[in-house]
């Protein structure tokens, strides 16, 4: 088993907070997927980030296609993972 981190771009706080509740709610996940600002290059302006919903997956249980959908469903995707 390897351990994986997911991470789901939103467009902004409101809609990530409430895609992290619907994770750790739909996968019963055992710790809360953690939400952290992306400012976007150049950009200094708060309206300009993203926000990214990082989920743990020690298991690699969860599957991706699944979190992009669901991502896709608030208006945001799921970044590939550059290190796999």
């Amino acid at each position: 088993m390897t351990d994986a981190r997911h991470v789901l771009v939103l467009p902004d706080r409101d809609t990530a907070e409430e895609v992290s509740d619907h994770l750790a709610e739909h996968f019963g996940l055992p710790d809360e997927p953690q939400l952290r600002r992306d400012a976007l290059a150049g950009e200094d302006d708060a309206e300009d980030a993203q926000w990214l919903v990082i989920v743990e997956d020690e298991d690699s249980d969860l599957d991706p296609a699944e979190l992009d959908e669901i991502a896709a469903r608030f208006g945001g995707w799921l970044e590939e993972d550059e290190d796999e």
